[in-house]
């Protein structure tokens, strides 16, 4: 399908009630466990964000501005209102949508969107670390410095998972998006208090391993959001349940659509 920034390759499964699937920073792929899970009751839309599809990709105000179009253009693609789930930068990418505008969505589910309640001087120096790795051909340190300092993985844990060869191939493959899209959440207001306009209903979803970071952003958006939201806690899973229990987090998904009326 065409879009605000080009062709969207939209990939469709299963038959029944819509729902669009923005991905994170780990890609459109490590999603399709959950689609397949999702598609034995609904219509499961997928696509490949453009920060992690276009080359170079779009960067601060730009990029967010790209993003909500391209999320809005997938949903309204749908011709009804979607459930539309969104995981790390993508949940952010969800809820700026709908509060652009509201009208192609009927429910919203938010895993861990990593919102900013201040731009602490510590991250802003990070990311600019990472950025200048990149520029310098470095994109393996600049993932080292976004999983260590920006998403708060222990550095022996980012040192053991970049010496196996496959994963620093894959770092490396979509470092470019990932600084670019740390960037697009970077160029976004401070605070949590514009999103108590977001009237729609919310499944907010945490994992019980998760940084506390990520599980506190998730707290404070749920008390501004004028509509208390459902919260699932995922026992024993961290940020990246879509690709280590995609089973369990289409059930949590499935069981909140399922009481959005259609």
């Amino acid at each position: 399908m065409p879009g605000p920034a080009g062709d969207i390759e939209v990939v469709t499964q299963g038959t029944g009630r819509r729902i669009v699937i923005v991905h994170g920073g780990t890609g459109n792929r490590t999603w399709e466990g959950v689609a397949d899970h999702l598609a034995a009751s609904f219509s499961v839309l997928r696509y490949t964000r453009p920060t992690y599809r276009l080359t170079p990709p779009a960067r601060g105000a730009a990029a967010v501005e790209i993003e909500v179009a391209e999320a809005r253009a997938v949903a309204t693609s749908a011709r009804e209102p979607v459930v539309l789930v969104g995981h790390s930068s993508g949940a952010v990418v969800a809820i700026e949508a709908a509060l652009a505008d509201p009208s192609p969505f009927s429910a919203l589910v938010l895993y861990e969107p990593p919102l900013d309640v201040t731009h602490s001087v510590k991250g802003a120096a990070a990311l600019q670390r990472a950025r200048t790795a990149l520029d310098d051909g470095h994109p393996v340190r600049a993932m080292r410095i976004h999983l260590t300092d920006l998403v708060g993985m222990p550095r022996p844990l980012t040192t053991l998972l970049l010496a196996i060869p496959p994963a620093r191939r894959l770092f490396a493959d979509f470092a470019e998006g990932q600084i670019a899209d740390n960037e697009m959440l970077d160029a976004l207001p401070v605070g949590l208090q514009r999103f108590a306009g977001v009237q729609l209903p919310v499944l907010l979803i945490t994992g019980e391993k998760s940084p506390r970071h990520l599980r506190d952003r998730s707290a404070q958006l749920a008390a501004v959001l004028p509509r208390p939201p459902r919260q699932t806690d995922l026992m024993g899973q961290a940020h990246g349940a879509n690709d280590s229990a995609p089973d369990v987090l289409a059930g949590a998904i499935t069981e909140f659509a399922a009481r959005i009326p259609t």
